[in-house]
């Protein structure tokens, strides 16, 4: 039956989690396994484990190979060499088998896969995750100096970086060992992670508008990880939270994680914030090595640049589509379409403000061919409220999954038609009977896609650790252009999960209702007109994931929240309470920059610097020095590569503007060798731009409507 686990099931991950929620105990008839590198600790650990269960204990070295095979394992190994040892480990491996015990692996058994099969149908396989310099000084303590696979001019420490890929491939729970933890204290630690692992109740979901009676559900009615992937928005119009709030990881965690790469980091924060019942490690493995490997034209994936003083440059914009939405985008595909049954046709419907657009058509084309055949995007923007590359960019990543609908209105009519959409029953439920088809959202009212962007942030405090500006502890503040106040939120959550950030610096335009609300607590649209600016991508009066903050900060109010987005609704506006507002202005600093001072900004860096900063991030720029008060350093998102707003860049840096195409604009740019370098994937788009057609329409929900059903016709069969 433990198989079931491992192979997602063709209906829904919800058997899954009535299988993790059946256990009655830690072990009862299934094996826990230890597995780790050999000095892990895995024998000492398993004796205390078996101890505490009152469970038999088996060691695979003494209790399983030396008695199939007569000998020492040393002998064995001296007798057949390091190939030949690893088959006849798997061998015996494969004919032994228990029930209701702690089984503590040997370091190289995870390398023979059709045992680890065999072993794993009928256990639960805990990894000991120890840092690799940690378990080369235990080897030296203990004599060792050579372990199995280890050829001739390879040190330890080479052979134990390329057994983490097995480890990683069949590992259940992780356990990151911190350097003088003690076997009792990593007992403890496998005690927890497995308890963790069977509660799948503790990882379930609210709304920001649930009433606190309505979030005491059944189990039958609970909303898990997969489910809120699914759905996006709440039935009732609000947005989806983690009823438990998220993990918090340790000082100890966190330093294990300083040396490590941007993957690395993402599977270990990932890990413990999605339940394994909804997408188990081994494939969060897989998605993290997709979404972050050769589509990213920097191995750093999110490097951070000292810019100066104390301020840094998050550098966001090294995805296929040059912006930080790629950095979720390239992810959340992936996961969705894990999580999805593959019994109904989806269509993702997002709105843009400018970046959103290109990277979720460019995430959803990479698919594999047969979940492309089921899942497509439609996709809205500004006609007139975006850049021309930015447009140029939506227009080329249009596939054979992929559609994008130009409206002539602003970004907060995309966004309202889009929710108006997914909560109009009769609508959904009409696609649903005649395409097969359920809606859902890819903007970052989806909790799977704001969650990857908690990982840039995290990752760009552990970089400062690592290049030694820091210790672990130190405070920064972070400085982020926002208006729909997803990636601001996201650094939120960061510190929750234990990121030490002092101050989050809210940097606006000049439609600046957030930093306004920021100072006096009162959210006010009343007579507000959107106003087009340099920074398109921040060109928001409604922000949707403020809603999630005021969740957090009113101690899960959802009742307060409800009542202020329907005065907002009905009346253009709402004031906070003042004991909210006070936790609201401890935590956040809210400022706003001219579209003067944009320019001058760019204009400005890069002659000190020779560094181009894109539009939004010239915002930043301008809010960090007028506001941060110096005492520790500043981490500026760079949410953009410049290219795609050449003409404010040409104009800012005062070079005459040449009134050509948008790919021309960039060849200009690029004559001057700027820094950073062009953004190739950019290039290529755009010259791509041509094949594909554009296609616009007024502001009329029920003609954004007409043209789904259209395109559903094309994309997915009828249901007859």
């Amino acid at each position: 039956m433990f198989h079931i686990l491992f192979s997602k099931p063709a209906t829904h991950s919800r058997l899954l989690k009535l299988w993790f929620s059946t256990l009655r105990s830690l072990v009862g008839e299934k094996n826990l396994i230890l597995m780790g590198p050999p000095g892990s600790g895995k024998t000492s650990v398993g004796r205390i484990l078996g101890h505490k269960l009152g469970c038999p204990v088996i060691d695979v070295d003494d209790d399983v190979l030396e008695k199939d095979w007569k000998m020492s394992v040393s002998n064995k190994l001296q007798e057949v060499g390091d190939e030949q040892f690893l088959e006849e480990e798997g061998k015996a491996l494969l004919k032994f088998s228990a029930s209701g015990s702690v089984i503590s692996l040997t370091g190289s058994n995870p390398l023979h896969t059709s045992s680890m099969e065999h072993t794993k149908k009928n256990g639960l396989v805990v990894y000991l995750d120890v840092n690799t310099q940690d378990i080369i000084e235990r080897l030296e303590g203990m004599k060792v100096d050579r372990i199995v696979g280890q050829r001739s001019g390879a040190s330890i420490g080479d052979i134990l970086q390329k057994r983490n890929c097995f480890y990683k491939k069949w590992h259940d729970v992780r356990v990151l060992c911190q350097k003088g933890d003690t076997v009792e204290a990593l007992a403890e630690k496998v005690i927890d992670a497995v308890k963790k692992y069977q509660n799948v109740d503790s990882d379930t979901f609210v709304s920001t508008r649930s009433q606190s009676c309505e979030a005491e559900i059944s189990q039958d009615k609970a909303k898990f990880f997969s489910d809120v992937v699914i759905e996006g928005l709440a039935a009732d119009g609000g947005l989806y939270i983690p009823k438990n709030g998220l993990p918090k990881l340790t000082a100890g965690e966190w330093g294990r994680l300083v040396k490590s790469t941007y993957a690395e980091r993402a599977q270990i924060i990932l890990e413990r914030c999605i339940h394994p019942a909804d997408v188990p490690a081994v494939v969060l493995g897989e998605i993290i090595e997709k979404a972050y490997s050769e589509n990213f034209t920097c191995s750093k994936i999110a490097p951070i640049r000292h810019l100066s003083g104390n301020q840094f440059i998050l550098e966001l914009f090294h995805g296929p589509t040059a912006s930080f939405k790629d950095l979720a985008l390239q992810f959340m595909p992936h996961v969705f379409a894990y999580c999805v049954p593959k019994t109904c046709n989806y269509l993702v419907l997002v709105a843009t403000s400018g970046d959103t657009g290109s990277a979720v058509l460019d995430g959803f084309s990479r698919l594999s061919d047969l979940d492309r055949r089921r899942m497509a995007v439609f996709c809205l923007y500004p006609e007139n409220g975006i850049s021309l590359v930015q447009k140029s960019q939506i227009i080329a990543c249009q596939g054979d999954n992929g559609l994008a609908l130009g409206v002539n209105s602003d970004f907060d009519f995309c966004q309202s038609a889009i929710k108006g959409m997914c909560t109009n029953p009769d609508y959904s439920g009409f696609l649903t009977a005649e395409y097969g088809t359920t809606l859902s959202t890819a903007n970052s009212i989806n909790w799977a896609r704001l969650l990857p962007q908690v990982v840039y942030h995290a990752s760009a405090y552990l970089d400062l650790v690592s290049q030694g500006i820091i210790t672990f502890g130190n405070p920064v503040d972070v400085c982020i252009p926002t208006g729909n106040f997803g990636n601001i939120l996201a650094a939120v959550y960061a510190k929750q999960l234990g990121i030490p950030i002092r101050k989050f610096i809210c940097a606006s335009n000049q439609n600046h209702v957030l930093t306004d609300f920021i100072k006096t607590g009162h959210y006010d649209l009343r007579g507000r007109t959107l106003l087009p600016s340099h920074s398109p991508a921040i060109d928001i009066l409604k922000s949707s994931n403020l809603e999630r903050y005021l969740h957090l900060i009113s101690n899960q109010d959802g009742e307060l929240v409800k009542k202020l987005y329907s005065q907002l609704q009905s009346q253009g506006h709402f004031q906070l309470p003042e004991n909210v507002l006070k936790i609201l202005q401890n935590d956040i600093i809210g400022s706003w920059c001219s579209e003067a001072d944009c320019l001058s900004a760019i204009h400005s860096v890069h002659s000190t610097s020779g560094y181009i900063m894109d539009t939004h991030t010239a915002v930043a720029k301008v809010v960090a020095d007028r506001v941060q008060d110096r005492t520790c350093p500043v981490i500026i998102s760079c949410t953009a590569h410049y290219s795609k707003f050449a003409p404010v860049i040409l104009q800012a840096l005062r070079i005459e503007e040449i009134k050509q195409s948008p790919l021309s604009q960039l060849h200009v740019l690029n004559s001057f060798r700027p820094l950073p370098p062009a953004h190739k994937a950019l290039l290529t788009m755009l010259k791509d731009r041509e094949s594909h057609k554009s296609c616009v329409c007024e502001a009329d929900s029920n003609q954004i409507m007409d043209h789904v059903q259209n395109y559903l016709q094309k994309q997915f069969l009828k249901v007859y």
